[in-house]
């Protein structure tokens, strides 16, 4: 069957998705998700930040539908016209959900491991308002301990119930969920249970925000600053195909592989993630290609970078020699007589 969207025909099988279609086609008609998770079961519906407009239902009933659709729920028919940027509502609702979204969310990007690769700053960079109507206090909640590797930051959650979805579908056993509800509702876990299995890391990936980060690299770099390349090592557990996310020599975190729409390609296992640090246990493919416009992407080391040259004073460029030793503070003597003034 096939499905227009914003003016584009594709042709696919029945059962799939608005979002789905989208996906397939690619570009920048493709609707943001923050809930919707494909390597996951019985996801999405949450979030409502993939609202579309279907103009036309169908060949067989060619009546619009009356409100906004989410696309990651709806199913396409044969003959369905989508609009998605072409139509003012949706872009209207895009933007009033993003609202909704950043009420209670605090402004934490500057201290946020989850900064530079984040959904939900993509989200408002795109359809975020400048300002804020929010004159309530944002609702907040105490600091949990959930284990040893995972930090859990209540504060950031938009409870998209990915990381529910995760523990339910690739662990064993979940000991975390969603209590409380309405203003109230939190991720937490059971009877203060730690998270503690072969596959809870995951939970640390699908997270669309910084509410679930690693501990291992809380605070120790922006991701930017990282060079991420794909690895892979003989694991019993997991497929062993990651991402090392590398400063200089030094592997600062591990993380599963993500396609272009940043969903992981393969869950990988704790061990993988958590307990090889050292580059002699990975066999490292190469770098790792990311989208055009991501803030990874700005220092990019794949491409060739002419050197540039200015003609003018090495001082003004660099400073004095005696200053620049100054600055360093590693060349500087410590002189014991001085201190004891």
């Amino acid at each position: 069957m096939k499905v227009i969207i914003d003016g584009h025909e594709i042709e696919v099988e029945p059962g799939t998705t608005i979002l789905q279609a989208a996906r397939m086609m690619g570009g920048p008609s493709v609707p943001p998700a923050m809930c919707y998770y494909s390597k996951l079961e019985d996801t999405g519906g949450n979030c409502r930040a993939c609202l579309v407009e279907v103009s036309k239902g169908s060949d067989a009933d060619e009546r619009p539908m009356p409100k906004l659709m989410a696309s990651c729920k709806t199913t396409v028919m044969d003959g369905m016209e989508v609009k998605n940027l072409s139509s003012p509502r949706v872009m209207e609702a895009r933007k009033a959900v993003t609202e909704f979204l950043l009420i209670n969310h605090p402004l934490d990007c500057p201290v946020c491991d989850q900064a530079g690769e984040c959904d939900l700053q993509n989200l408002s960079y795109q359809h975020g308002k400048e300002l804020t109507r929010f004159k309530e206090e944002k609702r907040t909640f105490e600091p949990e301990n959930i284990g040893d590797k995972i930090q859990l930051h209540m504060n950031r959650c938009i409870l998209c119930y990915r990381c529910v979805k995760t523990a339910e579908q690739i662990t064993d056993g979940r000991v975390h969920g969603v209590c409380g509800r309405g203003d109230h509702a939190q991720i937490s876990t059971y009877i203060t249970a730690a998270i503690d299995n072969d596959f809870s890391g995951n939970v640390i990936d699908v997270c669309p925000v910084g509410a679930l980060t690693d501990k291992t690299f809380r605070f120790k770099s922006r991701v930017w600053f990282n060079k991420p390349f794909n690895a892979h090592r003989d694991c019993d557990k997991c497929c062993g195909k990651t991402t090392l996310w590398m400063f200089g020599d030094e592997i600062q975190r591990v993380t599963a592989r993500k396609d272009v729409y940043h969903e992981v390609e393969e869950f990988i296992c704790n061990e993988c993630r958590f307990d090889h640090k050292d580059t002699a246990d990975w066999v490292v493919e190469g770098p790792r290609k990311f989208e055009k416009f991501s803030v990874i992407n700005q220092n990019n080391y794949t491409r060739k970078l002419d050197t540039v040259v200015i003609d003018t004073e090495k001082q003004i460029l660099k400073g004095r020699d005696q200053d620049r030793v100054k600055i360093s503070m590693t060349n500087v003597p410590f002189k014991e007589e001085e201190s004891k003034k």
